[in-house]
């Protein structure tokens, strides 16, 4: 038994699936898997149950879980005796709404880890900053823009709804189609005039902001909406994803700065964007 077994064991706990603990950790899935097994067989119990969606914790999983966190608590008490003040590294970065939780903690996670002092400020793309994630429709002059992800844009729809039959939604179903606006929504500055041109009118239940309300009221029956394909919207179970045909419903995102301004941390964080795209 070593401290990266129990590391991993209760990133598992906590996170309550391998995948997601694998991410956490910043390790491959079958490494972690691995150690989990080794872990399992040197104690010579089961510590988790697999099942469908995650990993649920045994009684022996719970019992070693309240060990393992007081032995990581106490080893990482001890190194910060040890360790020098650093110096602190001030970063804005501006962040535009609907960017997808889990790839955006792992990209600022990895920053963290590889800026040491860092001190980051997340702040609306609209106000002064080292660096924003943005899409290009939002550059300013002098920036540089490094493509990080390129989202397509499905439309979500209440359970029961008779669209959810169809494997791909038409514009001509947008016809006094109960729909919910979300703004700003680049997927909704494509759509709306090629839906204008064509005469067609969808019934528009709301107008809000956020990624959450609108699936909240799609949840709830109220109407569809535009949302882009972020790996933890294809997990929901309260709603139905589909695409719509429409090539040009389509996003880019990527790191926007400006092309005279450099610094450590901004180099860094260059270079995490660009291995991630």
């Amino acid at each position: 038994m070593d401290i990266r077994q129990l590391g991993y064991f209760v990133a598992v706990y906590e996170q309550g699936s391998i995948s997601a603990a694998a991410r956490h950790c910043c390790v491959a899935q079958p490494s972690l898997s691995a150690a989990l097994r080794q872990l399992e067989q040197e104690l010579e119990v089961t510590l988790f149950v697999r099942l469908s969606k995650g990993v649920t914790p045994t009684e022996d999983g719970e019992k070693l879980y309240g060990h393992a966190g007081r032995l990581l608590g106490q080893l990482q008490s001890l190194k910060a005796s040890f360790v020098q003040p650093v110096a602190r590294v001030k970063f804005r970065l501006g962040l535009i709404r609907a960017l997808g939780v889990e790839r955006m903690s792992q990209l600022l996670r990895e920053f963290s880890n590889a800026v040491p002092g860092l001190e980051l400020h997340l702040v609306e793309p609209t106000d002064s900053c080292d660096a924003r994630i943005i899409t290009p429709q939002l550059l300013k002059a002098g920036e540089a823009f490094q493509p990080i992800w390129h989202d397509s844009y499905l439309l979500a729809i209440p359970l029961g709804s008779a669209l959810s039959l169809q494997q791909e939604i038409q514009l001509d179903d947008f016809e006094q189609l109960p729909l919910i606006k979300r703004t700003p929504c680049d997927a909704w500055n494509t759509i709306y005039p090629e839906l204008i041109r064509r005469g067609i009118k969808p019934d528009l239940r709301a107008d809000i902001q956020t990624i959450e309300y609108a699936l909240g009221l799609v949840s709830a029956g109220v109407g569809c909406a535009l949302v882009p394909n972020l790996d933890s919207l294809l997990q929901r179970q309260d709603l139905i994803l589909r695409p719509v045909n429409l090539p040009k419903l389509k996003r880019e995102l990527g790191l926007a700065y400006n092309k005279n301004h450099t610094s450590a941390p901004l180099s860094v964080l260059l270079q995490l964007c660009q291995a991630t795209a």
